[in-house]
């Protein structure tokens, strides 16, 4: 096998595990979403900290921040304190469809990228250092994220592991 068909076995197995995962993550993301009544999304259950609805306002953020304007080059405007104190709390559901928006862009800036995109050095988040890092950086963010909105969930009476509630 010649290392150029290796080099593209590779890189079409980063860009297809990479697009599985973060479609992954948006499944779970919509899942602790729809496990709240509507009412509940954007109520924080403690004086501390944010609601489910707020972190997916942040996580669209995040995203569209660093894959869209960083990878992509969208031109996309972060205003990361608004993500959490815009008070405007969007219906669940389009909150939802703007996530999916969000992911559907992360997933085509994926599917766009070569293996000299993937390497291309990318600045200024340390350890990390190239596209492919700030892949991780943003599966990893959003992972995170996702295990604060299952104890917010449960934090409010309800659970994950029961069919969505709408």
């Amino acid at each position: 096998m010649s290392e150029t068909t290796r080099e593209n076995e590779l890189t079409a197995t980063l860009v297809a595990e990479y697009v599985r995962y973060y479609r992954h993550l948006a499944t779970r993301v919509e899942r602790a979403v729809r496990s709240l009544p509507k009412n509940k999304v954007w109520v924080k259950p403690f004086p501390f900290g944010n609601d489910v609805g707020r972190l997916v306002l942040h996580l669209n953020g995040n995203l569209n921040h660093f894959i869209g304007a960083g990878i992509s080059g969208t031109g996309y405007v972060r205003d990361r304190p608004r993500e959490f104190t815009d008070d405007s709390c969007p219906d669940p559901a389009l909150l939802l469809g703007d996530f999916h928006k969000t992911i559907d862009m992360v997933v085509a800036t994926i599917e766009s990228l070569d293996a000299a995109a993937l390497i291309k050095p990318n600045e200024g988040h340390p350890p990390l250092q190239s596209t492919l890092g700030i892949l991780l950086l943003c599966a990893s963010h959003l992972n995170n994220h996702i295990g604060q909105m299952s104890y917010l969930v449960q934090a409010q009476g309800h659970s994950l592991d029961e069919p969505p509630l709408w």
